[in-house]
């Protein structure tokens, strides 16, 4: 492959179209005061590096990526609730700019290690002076608690390459059966959770909230003192 640079641009053009269109659907629950599916996204062009492993382990020709690499383009979607997810996804799937190829449900079929989100691979249509131009891109869909597993997970497997002592397999699904437990108690209590973040959001949680009240206190001691 030459030109690196060059073959990956298009990708960069769908990560940061895909950031804006997924943060504008956050934006848009937000300006009607209600409770967003979406908490925060993120988006990555997958290294260099990693493209040329993952081509070696798969098999790809380089000249092949394009057609048979799927996640050069990602984008994660992180969620507060498990219920948020599917939402998600629903929104995602009822788009007209893109096209989802596959999904992959990996909450109610998690992996063997513990390993619980949801993918999409989808058909991304960019713009480009020589003309419309489609490419594959991964979105990945989790709650905070899986995501933090996931984050942890990713940072040993590339300690141990995938070879996990047992000790440590074991405790990692310790974790993620943790953070499913920690999901589903969210999920209990999910009602009770988004009134009270609105009531702080709009103010009334700010003028009731003892420690916000003790933090505005000493701030107006401080400005008092130096003045």
């Amino acid at each position: 492959m030459e030109k690196w640079e060059l073959f990956l641009a298009p990708y960069e053009q769908v990560v940061t179209e895909m950031k804006i269109k997924l943060k504008g659907i956050r934006k848009q629950f937000t300006d009607k005061n209600e409770h967003s599916p979406i908490e925060f996204v993120t988006g990555r062009v997958k290294p260099i590096d990693s493209i040329k492993t993952k081509s070696r382990l798969k098999g790809i020709p380089l000249d092949n990526l394009e057609e048979e690499m799927q996640d050069i383009a990602g984008l994660r979607v992180t969620c507060q609730f498990v219920e948020d997810i599917y939402e998600v996804v629903n929104l995602i799937k009822s788009r007209n700019d893109l096209t989802v190829i596959q999904d992959r449900d990996y909450l109610s079929h998690e992996k063997e290690s513990g390993y619980r989100s949801y993918h999409l691979i989808i058909e991304y249509p960019i713009q480009l002076v020589t003309g419309e131009k489609k490419l594959y891109a991964e979105i990945q869909i989790r709650t905070l608690a899986m995501n933090f597993w996931a984050t942890i997970e990713h940072s040993l497997n590339y300690k141990y390459q995938g070879e996990f002592p047992e000790e440590i397999n074991k405790r990692l699904i310790r974790a993620s059966e943790a953070a499913n437990l920690l999901d589903e108690e969210m999920s209990k209590i999910r009602e009770e959770i988004q009134e009270a973040q609105q009531l702080f959001s709009h103010g009334r949680g700010k003028q009731q909230d003892r420690y916000y009240q003790d933090f505005i206190g000493q701030k107006e001691t401080e400005l008092g003192e130096e003045d």
